[in-house]
Parts: C-alpha cells; sequence; structure tokens
C-alpha cells in the first residue's frame, strides 16, 4: 500500500478485465504501475466460471494487488445489460478471492470506447480487421487498466466503485453488489473524468 495526501490505494501488480459476453481479456501492469500491457484472451465459460478462476489463480501468482473491471456505459452515462453484466462479473471475482483467502480488491472503473480505442490502437498498428479479434479485448482491459492507474497516480487516491460480497443471509442468493451501487431507479455520482466517486 502506499499514501499520498493522506490517502491510501494499493501499490503494485494490478490487473485489467475486460468482460465480453463471448470472450474476456485480461492485461497487467507492472509493480511501478507505470504501464499496461495486455496479457490474454480467456473464453468466458458462464455455466463453469473456468476463466474467473483463471484470472483469480493469476492474481495469486503475480500477487496482484488490485484488479479494475470495466464498466460499460453508455455516452450518456447510463448503465445497461453490458453493465449489469460487468457488475456481475466483478462479483464472481470477489466472491472467488473471498472464497481462495485472498484480499484483493476488485474495482468496477468506466470504460466507455475501450474497445473502439483498442481497435483502432490495432488498425494503426498495422494489424488486419480479421485478426483484431484474437487480441481485441485484452488490448482494451489494458486501455482500462492504463486510464486507471494513472487516474490513482493524478488524483493519489483509489478511482472506480469497489466491490463488496455482503454477508449472505439465510436463503438468499449469491450475487454482489458494488459498495456504492445506487439505490433503484437512480444512478451512482460521476466525477468529470467518468468514474464512480474514489472509494473512502
Amino acid at each position: 500500500m502506499t499514501e499520498s495526501a493522506g490517502a491510501v490505494y494499493p501499490q503494485g501488480i494490478k490487473l485489467g478485465v475486460d468482460v465480453g459476453t463471448v470472450r474476456v481479456g485480461v492485461a497487467l501492469c507492472d509493480r511501478d504501475e507505470i504501464l499496461a500491457t495486455p496479457h490474454k484472451t480467456l473464453d468466458r465459460n458462464v455455466k463453469k466460471n473456468s476463466d474467473v478462476r483463471v484470472i483469480a489463480s493469476l492474481a495469486g501468482e503475480l500477487g496482484a494487488v488490485q484488479v479494475f473491471v470495466g464498466l460499460p456505459r453508455t455516452m450518456k452515462g447510463e448503465e445497461h445489460a453490458s453493465a449489469r453484466m460487468a457488475t456481475d462479473y466483478a462479483g464472481l471475482l470477489v466472491a472467488e478471492f473471498v472464497a481462495r483467502g485472498m484480499d484483493v480488491p476488485v474495482n468496477l472503473v468506466d470504460e466507455r470506447l475501450s474497445s473502439v480505442t483498442a481497435h483502432r490502437n490495432l488498425h494503426e498498428a498495422g494489424m488486419s480487421s480479421r485478426n483484431h479479434r484474437k487480441v481485441v479485448d485484452q488490448v482494451a482491459a489494458a486501455g482500462i487498466l492504463q486510464h486507471a492507474i494513472d487516474m490513482q497516480k493524478a488524483r493519489g487516491t483509489d478511482v472506480g466503485s469497489r466491490v463488496t460480497a455482503p454477508p449472505r443471509p439465510s436463503g438468499a442468493g449469491s450475487a454482489v453488489q458494488p459498495e456504492h451501487a445506487a439505490p433503484e431507479g437512480t444512478t451512482r455520482s460521476q466525477n468529470t473524468e467518468g468514474y464512480s466517486e474514489p472509494v473512502q
């Protein structure tokens, strides 16, 4: 952990995750949080969640201190089905970490245009469109992670919305909700960069 201007946030290797219905992109940054790089693309396994376990294992092997999951919003800042999917996925990651006894915070961060930017970067790098599918998810994950670590350094505080696993009442489901989830019918407050307000 590191302190900056009175704020505390994790410092070290971090993972970025771009969640899709078919594939999940994973990126990582160096211990000094300078550069986020694409790492791998996983097939999304909704039934067995084997991809969730792969990410948890990777976090454990690398000694990752935090995971950022991209939260898709519309350009108006609204959240639809894809945002709920990302939120649910972040919850699955938290549950997996808890089950393994790992204390790795998972934060949802705004990812508007990350996939668009990833496609553009791959095109500019000379990769044909037909080959984008193989790597675009991990490139998008790298974009999500890079923006998050840059914002942490710029602000000296954590960014995004922390996802927690609340105590599960008897007979209740296992849904995991963001710590700062807004009441039904409202939207989370956002700062000017599009992130939810930093976790206090």
